[in-house]
C-alpha cells in the first residue's frame, strides 16, 4: 500500500525545516497538507498516488514548453554522460550568453548565476559599487529573492505568510532600502526628489508577479526610466519571471525601455537552477575578474543547467511567432472564468499579462500591494481545494501568479472551465 499524503509530509517535517525547501510549498495559506509530486509531463503533473492534474504552476513559471519536453530532456541526458560539473568554462556558456544578448538588446555583457536571488543580489552590489552610493529603492509586494537588502515589504511567500520582511536582517541594512507603493508616480517622484543623490539603484519587476500579477500603469515605467537616468541611479529590471514569458526576450522589448541592468532566471534554466544578471558594458565590466566588485559561484554555468536553458531558448527562438497564440489561449481561459464568476455572482478580478494571470477574489481594480490585500483569501482557499479535487493544480496562495505553457491544449482549457463551473457551485 502506498503512503498517504499526510505520511509523506510527516516524514518530511522530521528532517526538513517546515517539511519543505521553499515556504509557499507548505500550503499554509490554503490549509491542509501539501500533495507530493512524483512526475510531470507536458501540461500534466502527477501526485504520489498517481492522480493527474492540469498544472498551472509550472514550477512557478519556468516550464513554458511544458514538463519534460523531449528535446530538452534529451539534451540534458547527452550532457550528463559527459560529466555533471567541471568548475571550468564550457562553450555552451558562451552560446547561452550570446543568445541572451541577442534577445535582449540592453544586455551587452552577462554573468550567469545559479538562482534568481543570486542575480538580483549581484545586481544590487554592482549598482552600489558602480555609483558609490548605498541606498536602494524597491516596490511594495515585489519579491527579488531572499537577499537581505531585498526582503523589506517583499512579495511571494513573505506576503503569503503575512510578515513584513524577515528576522535576521540588521536594522542598519533595512534603513538603506526604501520601499514604495507599486504604480505610484507620486511616491516615485517624491522619493527621488528627496533621496536621488543617495540612491544607487531602483529595482522593479516591470510586471509584478509575486503579489499576484500586477501590470504597470501607463507611463509608470517610462517615468521611472526618465527619473533614474536624470539622477544617475541604476535602473534594474527584475525579469526573472517575465523574461522570455511574453516574447523571445524581455518585457522591456515590448515597452521599448532599456534598463541599466536586467536579472533573469526561471525560463532561461529550462527547469534547472539558473539565474543571470546582465546590462550595460560599463557597469558589467566592474565585476571581477575585470573589476573590484566580487561575485563567484562554484556551480554557476553548470553544464546541465546551461544546456537545459540553452535548448529551451533555442526552441523558443524558433517558435517566437507562436507567443501570440499562447497569449490568445490564456485570454480564452481567463475570459471563460470571468463569465463563470459573473454568472455565479462572485466578486473576482482577473489580472492578466499575456500568458500569466491571477484571480483575485474581490471586485478590483488591483494595482498595488494595498489593493491586493483586500482579496478574500478564505474564499480563494476554498476555490483552490475545489479545483484541486477536479484535477486542476493552482498555486497554493492568493498572492501568486498562474502560468500557461505551450503544452496546454484547447482540451485542457475546456476541462479547466468545466472544473471551474463545478468548483463554483460549492463555494
Amino acid at each position: 500500500m502506498s503512503k498517504a499524503h499526510t505520511d509523506y509530509f510527516t516524514e518530511a517535517r522530521n528532517v526538513i525545516a517546515g517539511g519543505v525547501n521553499s515556504p509557499v510549498r507548505a500550503w499554509n495559506a490554503v490549509g491542509d497538507n501539501p500533495l507530493f509530486v512524483s512526475r510531470a509531463k507536458g501540461s500534466k503533473i502527477y501526485d504520489t498516488s498517481g492522480k493527474k492534474y492540469i498544472d498551472y504552476v509550472l514550477s512557478w513559471g519556468p516550464m513554458i514548453l511544458g514538463h519534460a519536453h523531449p528535446v530538452v530532456i534529451s539534451a540534458i541526458c547527452r550532457t550528463a554522460q559527459k560529466g555533471t560539473s567541471f568548475g571550468a568554462p564550457t562553450e555552451a556558456e558562451t552560446q547561452m550568453a550570446k543568445l541572451i544578448c541577442l534577445a535582449i538588446p540592453s544586455i551587452e555583457l552577462v554573468r550567469m548565476t545559479s538562482s534568481g536571488t543570486e542575480a538580483t543580489m549581484t545586481a544590487i552590489r554592482l549598482a552600489r559599487g558602480f555609483t558609490g552610493r548605498d541606498m536602494i529603492a524597491k516596490f511594495d509586494g515585489c519579491y527579488h529573492g531572499h537577499a537581505d537588502s531585498l526582503l523589506v515589504k517583499a512579495g511571494s511567500g513573505v506576503t503569503t505568510l503575512d510578515i513584513s520582511g524577515s528576522s535576521g536582517i540588521p536594522n542598519e541594512l533595512s534603513r538603506l532600502t526604501l520601499s514604495l507603493p507599486y504604480n505610484s508616480l507620486e511616491a516615485l517622484k517624491t522619493t527621488i526628489e528627496r533621496h536621488g543623490s543617495r540612491l544607487a539603484a531602483v529595482i522593479i519587476e516591470p510586471v509584478a508577479g509575486n503579489m499576484g500579477v500586477i501590470p504597470p500603469r501607463a507611463g509608470f515605467l517610462e517615468e521611472l526610466r526618465k527619473l533614474t537616468e536624470k539622477n544617475g541611479i541604476v535602473l534594474i529590471f527584475d525579469e526573472v519571471i517575465s523574461g522570455f514569458r511574453f516574447n523571445f526576450g524581455g518585457y522591456q522589448n515590448l515597452i521599448k525601455i532599456k534598463p541599466d541592468l536586467t536579472c533573469l532566471g526561471k525560463i532561461i534554466g529550462g527547469g534547472m537552477p539558473v539565474g543571470a544578471v546582465g546590462g550595460k558594458k560599463e557597469i558589467m565590466e566592474k565585476i571581477a575578474p575585470l573589476g573590484e566588485i566580487y561575485q563567484a559561484g562554484t556551480l554557476s554555468g553548470n553544464p546541465l543547467a546551461i544546456i537545459a536553458g540553452l535548448t529551451t531558448l533555442q526552441i523558443l527562438k524558433a517558435k517566437a511567432s507562436s507567443y501570440s497564440a499562447l497569449n490568445e489561449k490564456t485570454n480564452k481561459l481567463c475570459s471563460g472564468m470571468e463569465n463563470l464568476f459573473a454568472a455565479k455572482g462572485i466578486s473576482a478580478c482577473i489580472n492578466r499579462v499575456h500568458s500569466m494571470f491571477t484571480i483575485f477574489f474581490q471586485e478590483g481594480p488591483v494595482y498595488d500591494l494595498t489593493s491586493v490585500q483586500k482579496s478574500d483569501t478564505a474564499l480563494f482557499a476554498r476555490f483552490f481545494h475545489n479545483m484541486l479535487k477536479k484535477g486542476i493544480w493552482l498555486a497554493p496562495s492568493q498572492f501568486e501568479a498562474v502560468f500557461m505553457s505551450f503544452a496546454h491544449s484547447d482540451a485542457d482549457i475546456a476541462f479547466t472551465l468545466d472544473a471551474c463551473a463545478s468548483a463554483l457551485k460549492k463555494l
